[in-house]
């Protein structure tokens, strides 16, 4: 596999960038910029899985229209042919090696959907750790290129490992920052346990929704089922109950 220079000072800055202190967030923001010069590519997403919900939240893209991203969460992921397989891949994998091009744009997904904002050619890379998806980059290009080749998932999984271990730290630092919790949390569910923690830092509906990569109205939903099993009637009771 050759690299040119640029390539190979990309690689070096991406190394670096993935070795810093960043919120969860920004380590998939900036690789997306990254990674996008780095393979000659147009357009990024990226989505982290929730499995609550089972659904992909906390979208963040390049080059895309955030219109079209909210209509992917609200309606075309349910009917996307390739990500669910994608999805099971320990590597970087190419659309096209789960779906055949000519039989993806029969699909309304691809018309209605990738094709609104020129995407064509895509590969994928999911952060796995201890069995937990933490976040994935989803790379594209238009028609006019090139699908991408072997030396690209081959630069892809070099950077895997690296891209893995920076999001696994910030959520081990997040659960070491968190509120322990006591016994009685056992009557809640994990998600109902992540909203009760985020409470007791104090956060608002809409703040714990954003973090958390749903909705307020979600948010809302899961306190009152946990007021419900602690029997608290308001989020200082819930946070008496709960806390060690």
């Amino acid at each position: 596999m050759y690299l040119s220079a640029k390539q190979t000072a990309l690689l070096g800055q991406i190394m670096q960038t993935l070795a810093e202190p960043h919120e969860e967030r920004e380590i998939r923001e900036i690789m997306g910029d990254l990674v996008m010069q780095l393979l000659g590519a147009q357009f990024y997403a990226s989505f982290v899985w929730q499995p609550a919900e089972r659904c992909f939240g906390q979208a963040s893209c390049i080059n895309m229209d955030p219109a079209n991203l909210k209509a992917y969460e609200a309606y075309y992921q349910f009917r996307d042919p390739i990500t669910p397989t994608m999805q099971r891949y320990q590597v970087a994998v190419r659309a096209t090696d789960v779906l055949p091009q000519e039989d993806l744009r029969t699909t309304e997904f691809f018309n209605d959907f990738l094709n609104r904002d020129g995407l064509h050619w895509g590969v994928n890379l999911y952060a796995w750790h201890q069995g937990r998806n933490l976040g994935d980059m989803r790379i594209w290009r238009d028609r006019r290129r090139e699908n991408f080749s072997a030396d690209d998932l081959r630069l892809l999984d070099m950077l895997q490992p690296a891209f893995v271990t920076a999001l696994a730290r910030t959520h081990k630092a997040g659960r070491d920052e968190a509120p322990a919790l006591n016994p009685v949390s056992q009557r809640l569910t994990p998600r109902e346990q992540d909203i009760a923690r985020l409470v007791m830092l104090g956060l608002a509906d809409k703040e714990i929704a954003r973090r958390l990569g749903i909705s307020a109205t979600t948010v809302r939903t899961h306190l009152e089922h946990a007021f419900r099993k602690v029997g608290a009637s308001n989020r200082a009771t819930l946070v008496h109950r709960l806390r060690a």
